[in-house]
């Protein structure tokens, strides 16, 4: 390693933290920068992009190896030879004996110290030894204690972690054992670790949370974990506060300075004298309530004391945490650990259905594990949820979570009834937060609550006593009662009581009005009503006002790019309905038109048009040809059918449904500037772009006019009318208003969300027209990532993205992964689309363009042959598309040495192209330039010089179709 000074980044599994800190401590104090953190190695992590980034940081990576370290389905051979290369950065240690350990065999040739068996000098040089040599490091090292810019904090006191295997378990010790099942919380331990040694005093720090979050079990974990610092740890159950003095008088008898004649507040006093002067202690209060009943009990000295309560109220006098549910890929570790053969999916919706609270997740496995399916046990949580959850006591909980609920709600009413019956209502909303707001505006219309008018405190002060009981997460602006305890409280409401609350709830919902769903400004108080909604879908049955909000919270949740939530959303509402109001009724049609435009969002084009078929055909029946609703279905039916490739049909229906706009609502109105919009989109598909020009720029100026620049639907003409601009080869253009509508979106719409994406691939199809083929890949690769991860693998606008990073592929000569990815395409799109779908033809062509690129010549032929005779099927003669399969089928019977076939093909698509779209295109420009060439292969050169004379031929490119 050599004799210098090191940065050193620590790595370790979270159990190891003791370790680690000792390593640190020694390494600082021989002159040693260090980085110490925590790596807890989860399925999905990935181990090389972690690993590379700490060794960029630092020097050397000290890794502590222990059997937590390793883990046998999250290492792989080939992740340890990405590490194993730069070995000379990589120094194992272990700190015990790695029997139980699955240590990848390429580690066999490194030479690891051993210091487990140790006494505490000798693993102190054998650590240094191993990141110096024996040397040590040739610059002077710090004043002992002394942290370094990067470095954390030394202990508060200046006393040196202890070799936490030579420290063995305190010599005062009370905890009960340890829970086999710890699962996860590194962060809030490593919080919890770094707070306590952040002061020279006795360090308090208290973990608050809702009941079941998880907060003994942390502590627990804590005072296991840390063990060998501490000479005494002591726990004490604090929730009875006046029995606090009889635990410290136990532990000043172990400690042997108990006065035993001389009674608990006196032996208390003497206890907190002793701790003023004692080193290496941890006092654990665990479920302390009121904080106001530990006055002058909280010890004072060089130790440390943890609080665990359900009172957020120790937030004002200690330093505190507050605990959150599980993070889902701890509940997923969980869970996989606790029950064999469970899958990931089964894991995801069972997590799910428990909210991710660790009490829940440690009953469900309890159950399961003797016996149940996952199947039944989600089953009874939906029908007997109360009952199901007072089974399955795990270890080291003191309460099932339905007794706690209970404990809590029961102590709640007695002292406070209309904080109870504010937790009753909330129990009947969703589990997402929600605003306080809305209660205080609707605080005079409440049957089940009684507001006293000049009482301005309500609902504050209520909340507060549902927070301090551990029922609720409040804060400022919002509270949540997790959704199992909400469940729990619905169980134990009578019918009658079950009414009236609901009532209330649904004048509060009723209450709430977020704006235009369509309008992004209003998207953040949607988000906050949608969930609450959707959990009163029952409800809204009975209430027309309700049954239309959730329209517009799906058209929300839609234009938001959440269209699997309204997909899920509108399907069981239509169900419900259907069964309630009939098949033709208003809202019924409403839902079933809504499910439609879902799936559509969704991709799943052919179903979306049978249903959009079917609310059309009812809505003529029932509404009139002429009837907005009917025209809505019109409209997103011909859009559906775009999608589908059945442009010809698409164009007459667009084109109808815009006449009854313009003559219903009017020029302006957005739903005729919409119908306006997609009539100029079916165009540009049938490849008349000169005239979908026209009408994409009265569309765009109309929207900016009535909607504004930045509007969703402004944005969207600004793209195609940039995509229509592309084709019409004028690039520079393009590529300007794409920057500007990519720009607009991610600042409107968000990164992710879908339009963004599509502005995102355009742009980067428009750099790769202009050559700029590096950073289109950038763009297309970006892009693939994010619509894979959004939108799932063989969406249509994903299968887009693969398509188009493969022909950008090929053109910057990487034609085997090209050609992999195209076929790939292909088969999803031949799948997803059809056979003839303009979308498979176009990865049918790309695919052939490489097959011949790669000196196929033959298959090459064979496929092009193919393709064309279908684009001039489907597509027609004259479009685009059609041509462009023509010169490319050409030039490759000009490498089979077929001039005459070649030359036939390239004067019709000039002749077609010249009319279609221009002497100036750069297509027309480019089949002029191969005919050329054809003719000159032919023997024909006179009519080849002719031909260049009288054209411009510019460079060639293999230029990228929008979609």
């Amino acid at each position: 390693m050599g004799d210098v000074s090191e940065s050193v980044f620590i790595s370790y599994a979270g159990q190891d933290g003791a370790w680690a800190e000792w390593a640190a401590w020694h390494l600082r104090e021989a002159g040693h920068r260090v980085v110490l953190d925590v790596w807890e190695w989860r399925a999905g992590d990935d181990f090389v992009e972690r690993m590379n980034d700490a060794l960029t940081r630092a020097t050397a990576v000290v890794a502590l190896f222990s059997n937590n370290y390793f883990d046998r389905e999250r290492w792989t051979a080939e992740e340890w030879k990405s590490v194993v290369a730069r070995r000379e950065r990589l120094i194992p240690v272990t700190i015990e004996p790695l029997t139980g350990a699955d240590v990848p065999a390429i580690l066999a040739g490194i030479i690891r110290k051993d210091l487990h068996g140790l006494d505490e000098p000798t693993a102190k040089a054998a650590l240094l030894d191993a990141v110096s040599g024996p040397t040590g490091p040739l610059t002077a090292p710090a004043f002992p204690g002394q942290s370094t810019p990067d470095s954390p904090a030394p202990a508060s006191d200046g006393r040196r972690p202890r070799l936490p295997s030579s420290a063995g378990m305190p010599q005062v010790w009370n905890v009960r054992g340890r829970n086999p099942h710890f699962t996860g919380r590194e962060d809030l331990l490593t919080q919890v670790r770094e707070g306590l040694l952040g002061g020279r005093q006795a360090v308090i720090q208290a973990l608050h949370g809702l009941g079941g979050i998880g907060k003994t079990q942390i502590a627990l974990e804590y005072a296991h974990r840390f063990a060998s610092q501490y000479d005494t740890v002591w726990w004490i159950d604090a929730e009875q506060a006046d029995q606090v003095s009889v635990h410290y008088t136990e532990l000043a008898a172990r400690l042997g300075i108990a006065k035993p004649d001389a009674g608990a507040d006196h032996n208390t006093r003497i206890l907190l004298d002793d701790l003023r002067t004692r080193e290496r202690w941890l006092l654990i209060l665990d479920n302390a309530d009121d904080p106001r009943d530990f006055d002058g009990l909280l010890p004072v000295g060089p130790g440390h004391v943890v609080i665990t309560s359900r009172n957020p109220d120790w937030n004002n006098n200690v330093h505190s945490l507050s605990l959150g549910v599980f993070s889902r890929a701890d509940s997923l570790a969980y869970l996989s650990a606790r029950m064999s053969g469970l899958s990931l999916q089964q894991a995801d919706t069972l997590a799910d259905d428990l909210g991710d609270l660790p009490l829940a997740l440690a009953q469900a496995a309890g159950v399961v594990c003797s016996g149940m399916t996952v199947d039944r046990y989600r089953q009874l949580l939906t029908e007997k949820t109360a009952s199901l959850l007072a089974n399955g006591l795990p270890p080291g909980y003191t309460a099932s979570l339905a007794a706690a609920v209970d404990i809590a709600t029961t102590r709640l009413a007695a002292a406070h009834p209309d904080a109870a019956a504010l937790l009753r209502l909330g129990a009947f909303l969703g589990p997402d937060p929600a605003p306080t707001a809305w209660l205080e505006n609707a605080r005079g219309h409440l049957a089940t609550i009684a507001v006293e008018p000049d009482d301005f405190m309500w609902p504050q002060a209520a909340l507060q006593h549902l927070a301090r009981y551990g029922l609720a997460r409040v804060d400022h602006e919002s509270f949540q009662i997790h959704r199992l305890t909400q469940a729990i409280l619905r169980d134990h409401t009578t019918d009658v009581d079950t009414i009236a609350v609901e009532e209330d709830v649904t004048a509060i919902l009723s209450a709430v009005a977020p704006g235009d769903p369509n309008t992004p400004a209003s998207w953040p108080q949607w988000a906050a009503l949608a969930s609450h909604l959707a959990a009163r879908q029952h409800t809204a049955t009975h209430h027309p006002h309700l049954r239309s909000t959730l329209m517009q919270a799906s058209d929300y949740l839609n234009e938001s790019g959440q269209s699997r939530a309204a997909h899920d959303l509108t399907i069981s509402l239509h169900r419900t309905w259907a069964n309630a109001l009939g098949e033709d009724h208003a809202d019924t049609l409403d839902v079933a038109f809504h499910v439609a435009t879902s799936l559509a969002y969704r991709g799943q084009y052919a179903e979306a048009r049978r249903r959009h078929e079917q609310v059309l055909e009812r809505r003529r029946h029932i509404l009139g040809e002429d009837h907005p609703d009917t025209l809505r279905s019109a409209n997103n039916l011909s859009s559906t059918l775009s999608s589908l490739g059945e442009n010809v049909e698409a164009r007459r229906m667009d084109e109808d449904v815009l006449e009854r706009r313009r003559r219903v609502l009017g020029e302006d109105h957005p739903d005729t500037l919409r119908s306006a919009q997609n009539l100029a989109t079916t165009l540009s598909n049938l490849g008349e772009h000169i005239e979908a020009r026209r009408m994409s720029e009265d569309a765009l100026e109309r929207r900016r006019r009535v909607l504004g620049e930045d509007h969703p639907d402004t944005l969207h003409s600004a793209q195609t009318l940039a995509n229509i601009l592309g084709e019409l080869g004028e690039d520079i253009e393009a590529r300007r208003m794409s920057e500007d509508a990519l720009e607009r979106r991610r600042r409107v719409l968000g990164e992710d969300h879908p339009d963004t994406l599509h502005s995102a691939q355009n742009l980067a199809i428009t750099l790769g027209n202009l050559g700029e083929h590096i950073e289109a890949r950038r763009g297309h690769a970006q892009v693939l990532e994010r619509r894979r991860r959004v939108l799932g693998e063989d969406h249509p606008d994903t299968l887009r993205s693969a398509q188009s990073l493969a022909n950008v592929l090929g053109n910057l000569g990487e034609r085997i992964k090209a050609r992999r990815m195209s076929e790939d395409a292909l088969e999803r799109r031949r799948r997803v689309l059809g056979e003839d779908h303009p979308d498979s033809l176009h990865s049918a062509q790309s695919l052939a363009n490489i097959v011949g690129n790669l000196g196929e010549h033959i298959e090459a032929r064979r496929m092009k042959e193919d393709v064309l005779e279908r684009r001039r099927r489907v597509l027609g003669e004259d479009h685009p598309d059609t041509l462009r399969s023509a010169k490319s089928l050409a030039n490759t019977l000009g490498h089979l040495g077929e001039y005459a076939k070649s030359t036939r093909l390239l004067k019709d698509a000039r002749v077609r192209s010249r009319r279609t779209l221009g002497n100036d295109h750069p297509f027309t420009e480019a089949v002029t330039h191969d005919l050329a060439h054809a003719l000159t292969a032919a023997g024909r050169p006179f009519e080849a010089a002719k031909l260049r004379a009288s054209g411009k031929p510019k460079q060639q490119r293999t230029r990228e179709k929008r979609r």
